[in-house]
């Protein structure tokens, strides 16, 4: 492929309509597949979003909230799950007694305690008559359900909910905690659950608030976002997190706003932008072990100080591995899910978001179409490749350093992926036509160095003929005669290493000029009627020396690949004979080049069935003995077996080529 071209070589208009309706038809398909967030584009949001996160993630432990985990260590010394509802109550109360600003539990207990007092003389009763009671009991173990919703209604704490989206329920929502979310509801495009999911009435019913316990994986299975709002039977309900932060600003009340962004939601001094379906995006501080946590044990125990909770928000969950609430995220593949609480509060302490604007798409589908009118520009205005793709590379890095400022410095996401994809296809495709068109190019000026080079010959050939008119078709005949001897002896495996095709089609473009150097022979010489005399004959046998040195003189000024050396050999050797006596150097056998061995046949067969000034036209029968009797002397063996094998060809090649006042006497 040429680095550059001329000016002539540049692209045509019709191929620049061609260029830039290829570019907006790829940007149009790659601006579809965008907006509907699917399969490859989504795939790459994904990877940008997920690099972006990893390399402006703070490494700095949790400062505002605090896990309370139901470990492995803690289900292995208290027993495994679930525990008796006055165990969680008596875990959730030391809790309380720290003094934390709001305590979130990520646990929902939505079967009845089978292991409480009542449960088991009920059910002693059902099953087999037994009527057992016990004495000494407190009133608060008789009933765990009813005693963990009796330290659950503390106003800092907010009990979990499921809302389900695969079926319809009638659950009646009795006393239901009710946070406050209003102002610009309109602006969002909430999740309409059909089904809720609570804890067992008697620990509902004591609750004041609660938070919702949904999450959403993307379909790569990665956790990227929480939904912080769901509607339900026309009202507006927080996600724990949320639920939590609030209470621990002591609040019920949020405001949903507007902003250049999308919907945020306001909660006193604190702005938490969301999407359009209420969506925060999890800005991860890094690995799990970032989030300040404490084993349930510890605290059950007493050996944790008071101010280690303090002031703090709390989720009291589990990252123990039977339990199963592990999420896949950037940053660790068993996300405790009771920590993603915590990445949300975080996040609004220290107001570290990332968000996806909603005029986003705006953005992707000006930057798809501006990619694809550069790029398109790039390719139709340069003519060196080199520039085309460093032009084209620089733009795309362009947009991925623009992205990339956004995301960094404003915590904006405008995704760089369909401009980039959208650069690559169209450099594919540009880089695929500029080939084609390379090719036509090298196509048109290969036909053209073959017409030039094909006049060149007939130009210098043309230039002996007029020096001899008697030979007017000779060139013609000559010219066919060795192509053929040429393919015969490659149909009989000789000289299959020289004879390839590209040498047979110079062979017989360059024929002609075999007698090149009668330009040099004196007319009286050249054109005398009869037999010459030594002295003349001396000096017409200088026109194969003459031929050498015109052609070659020309070749001199030729770069690369020279057509005129074949000519040039062919025009000092075709004298040559096989035993040496031929002229102007004596070569014999091999040591004579194989074309003028075969240009040796060709002439003299055709000078003897030609008309000369000095002699009649010969009879192809009459030649044919004449040529036979210079076998092993004056010709190559293997190249006048050839010759003499394709006989018909030879005498239609001389029927067809001759002069208009010749003939061709053939076998007469």
């Amino acid at each position: 492929m040429r680095l550059s071209f001329s000016a002539a070589d540049r692209l045509s208009r019709k191929w620049i309509i061609l260029i830039f309706i290829i570019g907006i038809s790829v940007a149009t398909f790659v601006s579809f597949l965008s907006y509907q967030k699917t399969g490859l584009i989504d795939d790459l949001d994904h990877l940008f979003i997920d690099n972006f996160l990893k390399h402006t993630a703070s490494r700095q432990p949790s400062q505002h909230t605090v896990i309370i985990d139901i470990d492995d260590v803690s289900l292995a010394a208290v027993g495994q799950w679930p525990w008796p509802r006055y165990r969680t109550a008596e875990l959730l109360q030391k809790v309380l007694d720290m003094q934390p600003a709001a305590v979130g539990i990520d646990i929902l207990f939505a079967e009845p305690d089978r292991t409480a007092i009542t449960n088991i003389t009920q059910t002693l009763l059902k099953d087999f008559g037994l009527h057992i009671q016990f004495s000494g009991i407190p009133e608060e173990l008789t009933d765990n359900d009813g005693y963990l919703g009796y330290v659950m209604s503390d106003s800092r704490v907010v009990g979990a909910k499921f809302f389900f989206f695969d079926h319809k329920n009638y659950v009646d929502v009795i006393k239901a905690p009710t946070f406050h979310i209003t102002g610009k509801t309109a602006l969002l495009d909430l999740h309409d659950a059909p089904g809720i999911l609570n804890n067992t009435y008697k620990i509902f019913s004591q609750l004041k608030f609660t938070g919702f316990l949904n999450s959403q994986p993307d379909h790569d299975g990665m956790l990227r976002k929480l939904p912080l709002l769901i509607q339900y039977k026309g009202v507006i309900y927080p996600h724990m997190a949320l639920a939590t932060f609030m209470r621990s600003q002591s609040t019920t009340q949020a405001n949903i706003e507007s902003s250049p962004f999308g919907p945020i939601i306001r909660i006193g001094q604190y702005r938490i932008p969301i999407t359009k379906k209420g969506f925060s995006f999890l800005r991860f501080n890094g690995e799990p072990h970032l989030y300040q946590s404490i084993s349930a044990m510890d605290i059950l125990n007493g050996s944790i100080n008071k101010e280690a909770l303090v002031g703090k928000t709390i989720f009291i969950g589990s990252s123990a591995i039977g339990l199963k609430d592990l999420y896949h995220t950037i940053f660790d593949a068993q996300f405790p899910g009771v920590k993603t609480h915590s990445v949300i509060v975080e996040n609004i302490l220290s107001k570290r978001f990332f968000i996806e604007p909603v005029w986003s798409n705006t953005a992707v589908v000006f930057s798809t179409f501006l990619t694809a009118l550069i790029i398109s520009t790039l390719f139709s205005g340069l003519s060196i490749v080199i520039l085309f793709s460093i032009g084209s590379l620089l733009w795309v890095a362009l947009i991925l350093l623009c992205s990339t400022y956004a995301f960094h410095h404003d915590g904006i996401f405008i995704s760089p992926s369909s401009a980039i994809l959208t650069a690559f296809i169209l450099f594919s495709i540009f880089a695929m036509t500029r080939f084609i068109i390379e090719r036509r190019h090298a196509h048109k000026f290969l036909k053209q160095l073959t017409n030039a080079r094909q006049v060149t010959m007939e130009s210098m050939a043309a230039v002996a003929e007029s020096r001899d008119p008697e030979t007017g078709a000779h060139i013609k005949r000559t010219q066919h005669y060795i192509k053929a001897i040429a393919k015969q002896l490659v149909k009989s495996g000789q000289h299959n290493e020289v004879l390839t095709p590209d040498y047979i089609e110079l062979l017989f473009a360059s024929a002609p000029l075999h007698d090149i150097g009668k330009v040099g022979v004196p007319d009286h010489i050249l054109m005398k009627k009869g037999k010459l005399t030594d002295e003349e004959f001396v000096e017409m046998k200088k026109h194969a020396e003459f031929g050498k040195k015109i052609i070659f003189s020309t070749a001199e000024k030729i770069e690369g690949n020279n057509f005129l050396l074949l000519a040039g050999e062919i025009a000092a050797t075709h004298h040559e004979k096989w035993d040496g006596t031929g002229y102007p150097e004596g070569l014999k056998g091999k040591n004579i080049p194989l074309s003028g061995r075969m240009m040796a046949v060709a002439d003299v067969y055709d000078a003897l069935i030609s008309r000369r000034c000095y002699k009649p036209p010969f009879s192809h029968k009459k030649a044919r003995t004449i040529l036979l009797e210079g076998r092993n002397t004056h010709f190559d063996p293997d190249v006048l077996d050839a010759f003499f094998s394709i006989e018909n060809t030879i005498k239609d090649i001389a029927d067809g080529f001759k002069d208009p006042n010749e003939v061709i006497l053939g076998d007469r």
